[in-house]
């Protein structure tokens, strides 16, 4: 625990300007972001005596180690600094926002040739149209089922388009009239386009102007007399006005707003969020979060915001933001949000009216979904820390392991060696901290080598981090040998803004030039209370001695074996036994098991990847793109072997230089293995026109 006067800054040295503030640990890593008008009145109140301060802004600054600051011009460039850190450096006394579940939103995909209407959850994309969230999928697809009658846009996959367009043949939707079949030529792009924008507007909310246009038409069929044609646009009429009574109106036509409520306690918070456009709720969302700072509703509600339009342009910020208390500094938050949208904002509490009563709707929505947040997180917590507590009890730690590292290695008789680490943190995974290595040091089949080496390299670079902040003084020499952390690879899934390592899976150069830190957090920065190994004895000990060849013994080390799931110590000769009802057990079994599946998905797609491999990768600077106009121009690769360098020149895209290291390549590789029918023994072999006979 550190003394806030230590790092206190010198009276007068901090500016009365406008700015933000970050405050970092002894790591250097970034534990909290704040904004001020004033960065002297707001860090004044951080330094004064502890008892005063609240306790959870007491547990920051005696977490910290020091604090820093940038100036900004305007309250609304400390707004956009201030979310753009929370962001980047995902502070651990910063509240943040959770989805309590992943929404499926109506998707356009406007950046293709022919638009799709598809169901699109996660990150948004850049060249797609999004309507919602919604709360099931299924609400999605009936919308979009009653809307095909009028909009036949196009909902197949790519693979399903480009098979039709090859056959000639339309899928079901098109012979039914629920898709115009642009990949048979019955509408021209332009057309399909056109069809596309229409269903975006519609479901924009500009409702009444197809409406009432189709009724003209059916109206004209009708006297006309063409009684089939009328009738269908009956049809249309009906199926848009059902589209439209799946979302109620609630306020008056034309009306774009968000309404968020939130509700509180001393520990948590729930947000709830209702997206209204064209005067109906075209969607609906909610947050939770733990008040890991101290902040009061107004501070919830500019949290909320920043997180809901964050990243977001144009029309997906709506012209009114309707919330229950309105931020410390409401006009800096509606400049910025009209930033974002690129017009004027309102952003304001409903004080009568309709606006009111459906925001009473929405706060109540947002105490239900505080109230079963925490009836199920109550029973969650309890069994996780029983968990711990269980585990240390049996491996006779001082406290409950926290952070939990698991490893596990990964092979097909000997090849593809990889190995996995998985992290998790308060008894749940944390997937953003997972890390895979390859094996390197020695070739072959060897558990025990290749668990030595895994730690081994692992805990080096937490060494080297510990090292590069200045923990301490002097680097305690090795004991032993100890690998080199060379060609780590991280997970696709890693946080980003890690060691520029993380791209490459190289180590840095121990003799390079330290790199400032920039507070993001790091691949192996974080040391675990626990080690698991899933092994037995032998996998224990390799563990334990590559800590020992480090010289780190504040880290507790176990094994967990699959026959009997005992639990290995380091230089015991009887495992530890725990209950099979025991919750501990249970943990570290999931533990055990999330390694095994996160070391085997690896080693598939390593193994996938080198069986799809072929002499052309070996080619430098040789991308996808060039090497299947090489293979299209010549028809397979044992053609492209027997040409010559003037004829691979003749490749679009294909300079001399290029062309040699081709021929190089595929003149010094080893002759491929003959493929064998198996049905019925014969050797299949390539023909000059890359068939097979």
């Amino acid at each position: 625990m550190a003394d806030p006067s230590s790092y206190r800054p010198k009276p007068g040295q901090i500016p009365d300007s406008p700015g933000v503030y970050k405050f970092r640990d002894e790591h250097r890593r970034v534990i909290y972001v704040g904004k001020a008008k004033n960065l002297r009145q707001r860090l004044a109140n951080y330094f004064q005596d502890l008892a005063a301060l609240h306790p959870r802004t007491r547990t920051m600054v005696t977490t910290a180690a020091s604090v820093e600051w940038t100036v900004v011009s305007t309250e609304v460039e400390a707004l956009q600094l201030e979310y753009t850190w929370i962001k980047e450096f995902d502070p651990r006394f910063n509240v943040k926002y959770r989805d309590d579940k992943s929404y499926p939103y109506l998707a356009v995909t406007l950046g293709e040739e022919f638009p799709r209407v598809q169901v699109m959850r996660g990150a948004k994309k850049k060249g797609v149209r999004y309507f919602g969230p919604y709360g099931h999928a299924w609400a999605i697809r009936e919308t979009v089922d009653l809307m095909l009658r009028v909009f036949p846009v196009r909902t197949c996959s790519a693979g399903v388009f480009k098979n039709a367009a090859r056959t000639g043949r339309p899928c079901l939707l098109g012979y039914i009239g629920k898709c115009s079949a642009p990949c048979v030529g019955r509408v021209t792009p332009e057309e399909h386009r056109e069809l596309a924008d229409d269903f975006c507007d519609f479901m924009a909310g500009r409702t009444g102007t197809y409406i009432r246009r189709l009724e003209k038409d059916m109206m004209a069929a009708a006297e006309e007399m063409e009684y089939e044609r009328a009738a269908r646009l009956r049809d249309d009429v009906e199926a848009l006005k059902r589209a439209m009574e799946k979302s109620a109106v609630v306020l008056a036509d034309a009306t774009d707003a968000d309404l968020i409520a939130v509700a509180e306690d001393e520990l948590e918070a729930a947000v709830q969020i209702f997206h209204v456009r064209g005067g109906r709720v075209r969607g609906q969302r909610g947050w939770v979060t733990d008040k890991v700072e101290n902040v009061d509703t107004s501070g919830l509600v500019e949290h909320a915001l920043q997180q809901l339009y964050g990243e977001e342009t144009g029309d997906s910020v709506p012209k009114e933001v309707l919330v229950p208390a309105l931020p410390e500094d409401p006009d800096a938050v509606s400049q910025w949000l009209a930033g974002r949208r690129g017009s004027q904002v309102s952003l304001r509490i409903p004080q009568r009216g309709d606006k009111k009563d459906l925001m009473a709707t929405v706060q109540r929505n947002a105490q239900q979904a505080l109230g079963l947040h925490k009836t199920k997180r109550a029973s969650d917590l309890t069994t996780r820390s029983r968990a711990l507590e269980e585990i240390a009890e049996a491996l006779g730690l001082d406290t409950a392991p926290l952070r939990i590292e698991c490893f596990d290695i990964s092979h097909l008789q000997g090849d593809d060696v990889v190995a996995s680490m998985v992290v998790f943190e308060d008894g749940l995974a944390r997937k953003s901290e997972y890390r895979r290595f390859q094996i390197k040091g020695f070739e072959g089949q060897d558990d025990v080598r290749s668990m030595h080496e895994v730690i081994g390299r692992r805990f080096k670079r937490y060494l080297q981090e510990k090292e590069r902040t200045g923990e301490w003084e002097e680097t305690p020499a090795p004991t032993g040998p100890v690998p080199a952390p060379q060609n780590d690879t991280t997970d696709p899934g890693a946080a980003p803004g890690q060691d520029p390592s993380a791209s490459d899976g190289t180590a840095p150069d121990p003799d390079a030039e330290p790199r400032e830190d920039d507070g993001r957090p790091k691949r192996f920065a974080y040391p675990p209370q626990l080690v698991v190994v899933d092994g037995g004895q032998p996998q224990v000990a390799a563990a334990k001695r590559a800590l020992d060849e480090l010289g780190i013994d504040d880290i507790a080390v176990c094994g967990l074996a699959k026959r009997l799931e005992e639990v290995w110590l380091p230089e015991d000769d009887d495992p530890v036994v725990l209950p099979r009802s025991s919750e501990g057990l249970y943990l570290l079994q999931r533990v055990r098991d999330e390694a095994h599946r996160f070391a085997i998905t690896y080693q598939r797609a390593k193994r996938a990847k080198r069986i799809r491999s072929g002499p052309l990768d070996a080619v430098a600077g040789l991308g996808e793109t060039r090497k299947q106009a090489l293979i299209k121009h010549f028809g397979s690769v044992k053609r492209l072997k027997q040409a010559t360098i003037d004829e691979i020149c003749e490749v679009p895209g294909i300079g001399r230089r290029t062309a040699e290291s081709v021929a190089v390549a595929l003149a010094s590789a080893a002759p491929a293995a003959p493929a064998v029918n198996t049905a019925t023994g014969e050797i299949i072999e390539e023909d000059d026109g890359g068939t097979t006979t």
